[in-house]
């Protein structure tokens, strides 16, 4: 099957799921939608996340895409229920696959998801876990500062991070939680630094990492799977011009990309 499959994300920080099914499935082609133009999500109503989130949906429908995974937390959140029943082309998310692996890492049933506005007050990972091990208690942590930190880059300053982290994840500390859920796709880049911040014994679960895993299951269900003979270029869209979206791309993916501008 040489269709592509189709990664949405408010911005930059899908590009973590990308390299991931990239890593994992290295004979698919990614077709790969940034809406940079209304970046960040997390501020934002539940209906225009919905809208924005659709018309780039369309968009990669119309591209020719097999399947589609809405990496971006809030999107998930906001839109999944109502794009999976709207659409017949397969659509997953990336809250349902880090919710269930925060269910098998946790020992001590405490896990503290750290996200967007939207995220944590959608209590999305806390329905998911329920529905699993109603035993769990999760901490929903809204972090608005991380998204528009990264997609300027200023993660490559490390005293920068460092404040960052501080300044916003202290409270948490308390919370006795073994395992921290990376509740947006954004957040990976700053992984090493969440660990280090809050020590070796607490294990940091990316939930991007987690829907690589789940778009190979779902390739095999679907009998989806790309040949490597009919192996595609991969192709990267944005909503509007960005000063850095290639560059970080081009460094996070190791390969030089040149995003197309496509207006919706």
């Amino acid at each position: 099957m040489s269709r592509a499959i189709g990664v949405f994300d408010s911005g930059v920080g899908g590009l973590t799921v990308a390299r991931e099914i990239m890593r994992q499935l290295p004979n698919e082609t990614i077709y790969y939608f940034g809406d940079v133009k209304n970046c960040p999500y997390g501020d934002k109503k539940r209906e225009e996340i919905i809208e924005n989130t659709e018309k780039a949906v369309k968009f990669l429908i119309n591209q020719g895409v097999k399947m589609i995974v809405l990496a971006c937390n809030t999107a998930t959140a906001a839109a999944l229920d109502y794009l999976q029943q709207k659409y017949d082309i397969p659509i997953i998310g990336v809250v349902q696959p880090g919710a269930r692996r925060a269910i098998q890492a946790t020992e001590n049933n405490k896990v503290l998801v750290l996200g967007t506005k939207f995220t944590a007050n959608s209590k999305v990972y806390d329905r998911e876990v329920e529905h699993i091990n109603s035993n769990i208690i999760v901490y929903d942590k809204a972090c608005p500062a991380f998204c528009p930190f990264i997609e300027a880059e200023g993660n490559l300053i490390p005293d920068a991070t460092k404040k960052l982290l501080e300044e916003t994840l202290t409270e948490t500390k308390n919370l006795d939680m073994d395992t921290v859920v990376l509740g947006c796709t954004h957040y990976p880049i700053l992984k090493k630094d969440i660990e280090k911040y809050y020590g070796d014994k607490i294990k940091v679960i990316s939930s991007g990492r987690e829907a690589a895993r789940e778009v190979s299951t779902v390739l095999t269900y679907e009998k989806l799977h790309q040949k490597k003979l009919n192996k595609k270029e991969h192709k990267f869209f944005i909503s509007g011009y960005s000063d850095n979206f290639d560059n970080i791309a081009s460094k996070w993916l190791k390969k030089s990309i040149k995003a197309e501008i496509v207006e919706l």
